[in-house]
């Protein structure tokens, strides 16, 4: 991608948002049809639903502001809603993907890269999950994020995902 284009992600930018939501949770791999059909599923409800409440901060982007290809977000979860990379009431839990068009070309790092620095100021920490197996893994350990020990789970695919934890301070 030559040129991409990145700003702050909006409270309209909801339905976007369960787009790329239905991409990082591979639903259609566990039979999920639509974006729409995750409504429906809690432990993945919870990142987007009522997108842009307190705490809510994520960037979009791709090859135009028409042309959105990818998007990057954290919310706060507590212990009693915690999602799956969730390590503490405050510190937020990163959801990040990109059409399959755009995984590649620099994209989801740019996306990444920006919220990082966005988030910096406000939080302490931010964290993640990622399955076991996904090349996605090295650019959270490049970017410094790293493994917390015991966390790994069995996921929704059947395959296993871990959390990964960057402290900002």
């Amino acid at each position: 991608m030559a040129s991409l284009f990145l700003r702050p992600a909006k409270t309209d930018d909801e339905p976007f948002l369960w787009s790329m939501l239905y991409e990082a949770s591979h639903a259609a791999e566990q039979g999920t049809p639509t974006p729409d059909d995750l409504r429906a599923v809690p432990e993945l409800a919870r990142y987007v639903e009522k997108w842009g409440t307190k705490g809510d901060l994520g960037v979009v982007g791709g090859a135009s502001a028409e042309q959105l290809q990818g998007a990057a977000w954290i919310r706060l979860f507590d212990k009693e809603n915690a999602g799956y990379g969730y390590v503490a009431d405050d510190i937020p839990e990163l959801a990040i993907a990109t059409t399959p068009a755009a995984r590649g070309t620099g994209l989801g790092t740019a996306l990444l890269a920006r919220l990082l620095d966005n988030t910096r100021t406000r939080y302490d920490g931010m964290s993640l999950s990622v399955r076991a197996d996904n090349p996605a893994r090295r650019l959270y350990t490049r970017l410094g994020f790293v493994e917390v020990a015991g966390s790994e789970i069995i996921n929704r695919a059947g395959t296993t995902s871990l959390a990964m934890l960057l402290r900002f301070r």
